[in-house]
């Protein structure tokens, strides 16, 4: 008799083979809406699903007869080596998924050898998670309150983060119908997911018990008193979203924090090297992760031509899509310095908390191992143009 093929979803999260059993593991924990949130895209999800086919149609072009016994799959960003090109993307809401998510992201990071780059609207204090001892990085949204967005600023400099990251391609919130048809009306849920929460004891003991619903430390100050909950502050974060966001207050940015810049939202060259000439010290190219703009182009496919804009020294890292290690390598060759990830260490995050994130990033570690051996590169500074080979582009182009 031939078994056939179904991915594990039992509790087990080290049994997990990849990223697409951590996330199979998840959805069985996860209530709906979560897991709606956690997945979802803009409008009709075409960038959702271009970012990952992105990376689906690059092909390797390995090299053979190489010595390959002694492989290193580390890299330096900023000067400091980091033990595989990966960085923990912002994500907000983390303690909707596990109590205090945001912990358990912070130290898998840190035992990982890797940074982390904390949300604005993340559930637990960036004090906390910088206390971790994980490369902290702090992203931040700029609401039109600007003197509670210094106050922030200067919070995380106290707390000795590395880096401020700037998301700059939410100055309206994109419109994620799946995640809207959760609910009867703005931020409550309709019978069905109410039933389907009651069905996950284990999902609302850890996190709604004795907890309650999980609040914004970050933003006590820019909420009105008493509404920091998940529940309470979504309208009124929305209202702070600022479409007049503009370059002027990138400079006023530059000019306030003392460390590492990044700016996180840049597809275009032309906004790279603008921002370059600013003293932005980084870019995520990225597109959101397919939840703002649909019909976006996806970050690996641009990597290239802004890499040839900005030359070898600026710092670039992209964003979207990422799923195997096999993807650090192909954006790496295009030119990245390292990338972010955001669902699939969530998908560890939901499946198993922090042991759940240590094994995603051990199983993307261990990819990324491999893909090098495979490839004929022993170590990521032998990866190039050359190494892949692109829908509708001449090889090492």
């Amino acid at each position: 008799m031939t078994l056939k093929r179904r991915l594990y979803r039992g509790r087990d999260v080290r049994r997990a083979q990849n990223i697409a059993e951590l996330r199979a593991m998840a959805s069985a924990r996860l209530p709906n809406f979560c897991l709606e949130y956690l997945e979802g895209g803009a409008d009709d999800e075409l960038t959702l699903h271009r970012n990952r086919a992105s990376y689906d149609a690059i092909a390797f072009t390995p090299r053979t007869l190489v010595d390959v016994s002694v492989r290193d799959p580390g890299c330096t960003l900023f000067g400091q080596r980091i033990e595989m090109p990966a960085v923990i993307a912002p994500t907000g809401f983390n303690g909707l998924l596990t109590h205090e998510g945001d912990l358990a992201l912070a130290h898998a990071a840190r035992d990982a050898g890797i940074p982390m780059c904390q949300s604005m609207v993340s559930t637990v204090a960036l004090e906390r998670v910088a206390e971790t001892g994980v490369r902290h990085w702090m992203q931040i949204y700029p609401f039109k309150d600007r003197e509670n967005l210094a106050g922030i600023v200067r919070r995380a400099e106290a707390a000795g983060s590395e880096a401020i990251v700037v998301t700059t391609d939410v100055p309206v919130l994109g419109n994620r119908e799946w995640d809207r048809r959760n609910y009867r009306a703005p931020m409550k849920l309709d019978v069905a997911n109410l039933i389907n929460v009651a069905l996950r004891p284990k999902w609302w003991w850890d996190v709604l018990v004795p907890h309650g619903m999980p609040h914004f430390r970050n933003l006590g100050d820019i909420l009105p008193p008493g509404q920091d909950d998940a529940r309470n502050a979504a309208t009124f974060l929305s209202r702070q979203m600022d479409p007049s966001l503009n370059w002027q207050d990138v400079q006023w940015l530059r000019d306030l924090w003392p460390r590492k810049l990044i700016l996180k939202g840049i597809v275009r060259p032309d906004d790279a090297l603008r921002a370059r000439a600013l003293g932005v010290d980084a870019l995520v190219i990225t597109n959101h992760g397919g939840r703002q703009l649909d019909s976006c182009v996806a970050p690996i496919e641009v990597l290239p031509e802004i890499r040839a804009a900005v030359g070898p020294d600026m710092t670039l890292i992209v964003d979207s899509g990422l799923r195997r290690g096999g993807d650090f390598v192909k954006a790496r060759a295009l030119g990245a310095d390292a990338a972010m990830s955001g669902r699939a260490t969530l998908y560890g995050l939901a499946a198993g908390g922090r042991t759940g994130v240590a094994h995603a990033l051990a199983i993307l570690r261990a990819e990324i191992d491999r893909t090098l051996g495979l490839l004929g590169c022993p170590a990521l500074t032998d990866l190039g143009p050359d190494c892949v080979s692109r829908p509708g582009a001449m090889r090492g182009a």
